[in-house]
């Protein structure tokens, strides 16, 4: 059977990477997390010191951009594909709030999305990957034969993001998440390169009241339908 690419953007805590992983497993297709890409570039800069006062330094970023290599390898022991910052796995670690704060900031960065929308077109070549992001259906992958546009209700946002930080932090509140939240919506919805918005050809994904189980199988009709 012909494969196919998939791209499914949205906002943040919407189940884009919860359905782009199921899809994946359902089809034996790849799945590729461009926010965790996002997320490591996040994390390259805060150990670089390039955040003062929490002011991203943009120009030492750009002029070290250079220095970091993404790459995705599949892990034996959680069995899913953990992403590698210049070698290092890096999946915990760019789950953090305080990369989950400034990833947005990085994301604005031109010269960033340059690089990173370059090697995810590239892992998308051969067909068969599902992305899943921001600007995938319209920058990534403008050709993708699916596009979803995820969306669920603000209340079921915020407590599934609180549900999923409380794990590494019981501390975390519900308004912290969901000034988080807000905040990135509003960066993602108004930075000046490729900002987050619904391709004309994607279909809109609401999954406020679906369990991963009935978005998936909803989803899967979609797939067979273009396929």
């Amino acid at each position: 059977m012909q494969k196919i690419n998939i791209a499914i953007d949205g906002y943040s805590s919407c189940g884009k990477s919860t359905l782009a992983k199921a899809l994946a497993k359902e089809l034996n297709y790849v799945f590729i997390d461009t926010g965790a890409m996002y997320r490591a570039v996040t994390l390259f800069a805060m150990r670089s010191d390039f955040f003062a006062n929490n002011e991203l330094d943009t120009q030492s970023l750009i002029n070290s951009l250079d220095e970091v290599e993404v790459t995705f390898e599949f892990n034996q022991t959680s069995q899913k594909s953990h992403v590698l910052l210049n070698g290092e796995d890096v999946e915990d670690q760019i789950r953090s709030m305080e990369v989950s704060n400034k990833v947005s900031s990085i994301a604005s960065v031109p010269e960033v999305r340059k690089k990173l929308v370059a090697l995810q077109q590239a892992m998308g070549e051969d067909k068969g990957v599902v992305m899943d992001g921001r600007d995938i259906g319209t920058v990534v992958f403008p050709n993708a034969e699916l596009k979803l546009f995820m969306t669920a209700s603000p209340e079921v946002r915020v407590e599934r993001r609180l549900k999923e930080l409380q794990v590494k932090n019981p501390d975390i509140t519900r308004e912290e998440v969901k000034e988080n939240i807000e905040s990135r919506d509003y960066q993602d919805t108004h930075r000046a390169t490729d900002p987050l918005r619904q391709a004309d050809d994607a279909l809109v994904f609401d999954n406020s009241d679906l369990t991963p189980d009935q978005q998936l199988q909803k989803a899967m009709q979609l797939v067979q339908e273009r396929m």
